[in-house]
């Protein structure tokens, strides 16, 4: 299979952030991460793997590899070391605009002139953050979902300028990675699947918000109707209900509409620190939430 690029860099180890480290890792590319946060990549996977088998899940990455994947990741703590000699550099940062644009411009900065940017955000077209990079032309939306658990698919999109063998060579990668690309031809806010995912999560979180379902009896109709192992608020969970709350906010902020603006019930529970597993607590408790109970979907 075509690899289009052999060095890898990762640009923040929260949730998603580490584990396209470790799938890249696990294809056999060389692999550097920087975060400003001392030991994010090691908590982030600590927690994924205490969820992973608290749901007696086998991770997409088996177990045994977990710890060979791991040792052979660099972790940089000077941005300019983990960027210098990339091919590839991945921005994982949280869901903020002036953020990810303040980090393409610290890319541009040290990356090699031939060097693609591209940006994880689950929702923010790169159109939005390629003038800051200063190579629009190499800048493209690469989103992938929850790959350890076994949703291997990213959403890849291009920005007004990108040149088409930079699109192609974002699509091959992934497909190395073990993930499936879904390819967005023209720019769409949300992409390809999140876009999916999102009307559903807007739908549920105001069934909840204002009263209407209890969030457990969604997540049973869920799990019975998809044969899937947890319901659209554990999901939620897991994604982070910070990162959820601030990607409802980019469309809200996009539209407009006042019901595309997330609704207050979630904004109490991230003032509250129920931010989902990564806190032990959001919609449900971890590491044992209620849905993992054979009881939960009994008659």
């Amino acid at each position: 299979m075509n690899r289009p690029f052999e060095r890898i860099t990762v640009i923040g180890t929260g949730t998603l952030g580490a584990q396209i480290a470790m799938l890249s890792a696990n294809a056999g590319y060389q692999v550097k991460t920087f975060d400003s946060r001392e030991g994010a990549f090691s908590e982030t996977m600590d927690k994924l793997g205490s969820d992973l088998r608290s749901r007696v899940d086998q991770p997409f990455i088996p177990w045994g590899r977990w710890e060979d994947c791991a040792s052979k990741i660099s972790h940089l703590t000077q941005l300019s070391e983990a960027i210098g000699d990339a091919d590839l550099v991945v921005e994982a940062v949280p869901e903020d605009m002036e953020l990810k644009r303040q980090v393409f411009r610290q890319i541009s900065q040290h990356a090699s002139p031939g060097a693609v940017i591209a940006t994880n955000s689950s929702s923010i077209p790169v159109s939005r953050l390629e003038e800051s990079s200063g190579r629009p032309e190499r800048c493209l939306n690469i989103h992938f979902y929850m790959p350890l658990q076994g949703m291997n698919i990213a959403d890849v999109m291009g920005g007004t300028k990108t040149q088409p063998e930079v699109l192609q060579a974002g699509i091959s990668w992934v497909r190395t990675l073990g993930c499936v690309p879904l390819t967005v031809n023209k720019e769409l806010l949300g992409f390809c699947f999140n876009r999916v995912w999102r009307a559903i999560k807007k739908e549920t979180l105001s069934m909840w918000a204002n009263g209407f379902v209890d969030f457990r009896d969604v997540d049973r109709a869920w799990m019975i109707f998809s044969n899937m192992n947890m319901g659209p608020f554990g999901l939620m969970d897991a994604i982070g209900l910070d990162v959820v709350y601030d990607i409802e906010m980019v469309y809200f902020g996009d539209s407009g509409d006042p019901s595309d603006q997330p609704p207050q019930a979630l904004k109490d529970k991230l003032q509250r620190g129920e931010l989902g597993v990564k806190a032990g607590k959001g919609f449900y408790t971890y590491p044992d939430p209620e849905y993992l109970n054979p009881e939960f979907l009994t008659p």
